[in-house]
C-alpha cells in the first residue's frame, strides 16, 4: 500500500505518517513546511519506506506526481487555528479551499480514494449539541474573519462531496474535533500545549473571556486509528464523520487541571477576547461531537480520556 498524505510533517499528519508505516505502508508526504515541520518526521528520516516531497498541495504538478504514484490520499494540507486565520486569513482561504480542490482533481484524474480531513468548526455556533453530522451548521457574518476558516472547510466538504456524487470518487470526510497530543505547539492558539508550556515555565496562564467555553479534546493517537480505519471502511465512502471526544471540559477548569497536574505556581488570568483576536471576535459556548455514526461505521471510540491525554501531553512537552 502506497500512501500520500498531504501535510504529513504536521501534527496530526506527522503521527499518521508513523501509524502508516508501522501498518506496513509506503509513505510520502507532501509538505511546504510553512506550519509543518521536519522535526515532527525526524524519527521517519532515512525509512526505507518514507519519502518527504516539500511542496505545495497547491502546485497542480506537484500534486499530480504524488497523487499518480500513490494508492490512497490522506489531504490534511490546511491553514489551521483560529490564530493564524484571524492574522492570515488571504494565505489561510487559499490554502485550504485551492488545497482541497487541487488535490480532489487530481485524485479523480487517476481515480484514488480521498480522505479529506474537515474541521468541527464547519458547526459554526451551532447552539444544538451534540454535533450530529447531518445538523444545520451557523455561522457568523462575512465581516467576521472568524468564521472564514469555517466556511473554507464547509466549502471543501461540498466539493468533496459533489466528486462523490458526479464522479463516484472514493472520498470520505472526516471532521475532527480538538485533537491533541506529544509534538504540537501553542504557536497557532492551541489551549493544552498554550497552557501546558505556561504552566511548566511559572508564567501566567491566559484564559480568553470568563472560561465557560467548554471543548472536548481526543488524543491524537486516537484520532489516527480513526483515520485510518475511515479510509479502509467502503461503507464510509461518502460521509461525513465526526471524530473526537465527548468528554466535555470547561477552558477555565482545564486551566485549573494542568495547572494542579504540574505542581505549578502559575496563576490563572483573564484576558477578553476582543484583546486577545480584536474587536468583533465569537466564541463557540460549547462545542461536542456526536460519535454515533463513527462507531456505527468502523467501531471507534476514543480510548484515552482527558486525565491521560493532559499527563502524556506534560509528560511530552517536560
Amino acid at each position: 500500500m502506497r500512501v500520500l498524505i498531504t501535510g504529513g510533517a504536521g501534527f496530526v499528519g506527522s503521527h499518521l505518517a508513523e501509524a502508516c508505516l508501522a501498518g506496513g505502508a509506503e509513505v510520502c508526504v507532501l509538505d511546504d513546511l510553512s506550519t509543518g515541520s521536519r522535526a515532527n518526521l525526524a524519527g521517519l528520516e532515512g525509512h526505507p519506506r518514507f519519502l518527504l516531497r516539500v511542496g505545495s498541495a497547491t502546485d497542480a504538478a506537484a500534486v499530480a506526481e504524488a497523487v499518480r504514484d500513490a494508492d490512497a490520499v490522506y489531504h490534511l494540507a490546511a491553514a489551521v487555528g483560529v490564530k493564524l486565520i484571524m492574522e492570515e486569513p488571504l494565505r489561510s482561504l487559499a490554502t485550504n479551499v485551492h488545497g482541497a480542490d487541487v488535490v480532489l482533481r487530481q485524485a479523480d484524474r487517476y481515480r484514488k480514494p480521498v480522505l479529506l480531513m474537515s474541521s468541527s468548526e464547519v458547526y459554526g455556533k451551532s447552539s444544538k449539541v451534540p454535533f450530529v453530522e447531518d445538523d444545520d451548521v451557523v455561522h457568523g457574518p462575512t465581516t467576521r474573519p472568524r468564521w472564514a476558516y469555517a466556511c473554507a472547510k464547509a466549502l471543501d466538504e461540498f466539493l468533496a462531496l459533489a466528486y462523490w456524487r458526479e464522479t463516484r470518487l472514493p472520498v470520505v470526510i472526516a471532521r475532527l474535533f480538538n485533537t491533541v497530543g506529544p509534538r504540537q505547539t501553542g504557536r497557532y492558539g492551541m489551549v493544552i500545549p498554550t497552557f501546558v508550556r505556561a504552566a511548566l515555565a511559572g508564567a501566567p496562564i491566559t484564559v480568553h473571556g470568563d472560561g465557560r467555553q467548554t471543548r472536548c479534546f481526543a488524543h491524537v493517537a486516537d484520532v489516527v486509528a480513526g483515520l485510518s480505519a475511515l479510509q479502509n471502511a467502503p461503507a464510509a465512502q461518502g460521509q461525513v464523520v465526526n471524530l473526537g471526544s465527548t468528554e466535555e471540559v470547561s477552558i477555565l477548569d482545564l486551566a485549573r487541571r494542568i495547572k494542579a497536574l504540574t505542581g505549578s505556581p502559575s496563576v490563572i488570568r483573564h484576558v477578553p477576547h476582543d484583546e486577545a483576536y480584536g474587536p468583533g471576535f465569537e466564541d463557540v459556548g460549547r462545542r461536542v461531537p456526536s460519535l454515533r455514526k463513527a462507531e456505527e461505521l468502523i467501531g471507534w471510540t476514543p480510548r484515552r480520556n482527558l486525565e491521560a491525554i493532559l499527563t502524556d501531553v506534560i509528560q511530552s512537552m517536560r
